[in-house]
């Protein structure tokens, strides 16, 4: 997988999280402050690989704490702290991760989309994006701009924008080949220059279990 500057900054996303995954950008916040702008609280933040993710996510509420590889579970500080923050012991409904690059708070997860309500949240000091794919293969955008979100639409598909076109809004169109959301990545890549290591992405963030939104 190319992942070289400019080639494939953000676009490797979608070949990395290939059955569902939001990717968030949000200008100006912390990684932190992002998760608080949706919900988390300060003292459930704990870092999470995104293997550790994973294993949480799916994981059989029923089996045994040594089932998962990342965990001592003979560790009971450990395991204290996961339970309290909601990681354990049933299963999150979602897990958002966050980090941070070139001036942008960024967020992942791995099969919801529970940052897309919060898009005027994360819009507070610039822009705010969310990209979002799930495991049937739609694809959603929400924008925000300065605290309001300015517009949310399914790329390639001008008829399914609620408020402002994409390519009024954005100056993004989306008419050839491929899937829509790895053309609005390479989209970003263009208009903001960013680069999101992958080895990054995979190694400890700052991570928050939800459990109020449904998967797709």
């Amino acid at each position: 997988m190319n992942r070289g500057r400019g080639e494939n900054g953000l676009r490797w996303i979608a070949d990395a999280y290939n059955v569902s995954f939001t990717f968030t950008l949000s200008e100006g916040l912390s990684p932190e402050e992002l998760l608080r702008a949706v919900g988390a609280e300060e003292r459930h933040i704990l870092p999470l690989t995104r293997f550790a993710a994973y294993e949480l996510l799916v994981r059989d509420e029923d089996g045994h704490l040594s089932d998962l590889d990342f965990l001592d579970w003979e560790d009971e500080a450990e395991v204290a702290r996961l339970t309290s923050a909601g990681f354990l012991p049933a299963p999150p409904e979602t897990i958002v991760r966050a980090g941070s690059v070139a001036g942008w708070a960024y967020a992942l997860e791995e099969f919801g989309c529970h940052t897309g309500p919060y898009i005027a949240a994360l819009s507070e000091r610039g822009r705010a994006f969310v990209v979002h794919r799930n495991a049937k293969g739609f694809s959603r955008v929400d924008h925000g701009l300065h605290g309001k979100a300015v517009t949310s639409f399914e790329p390639g598909l001008s008829d399914l924008t609620d408020a402002v076109p994409a390519e009024e809004a954005l100056g993004f169109v989306h008419d050839g080949p491929g899937a829509g959301d790895v053309a609005f990545l390479r989209f970003l890549e263009d208009e903001l220059g960013i680069y999101l290591p992958y080895e990054e992405t995979e190694a400890e963030l700052p991570a928050a279990a939800i459990t109020d939104t449904g998967r797709e």
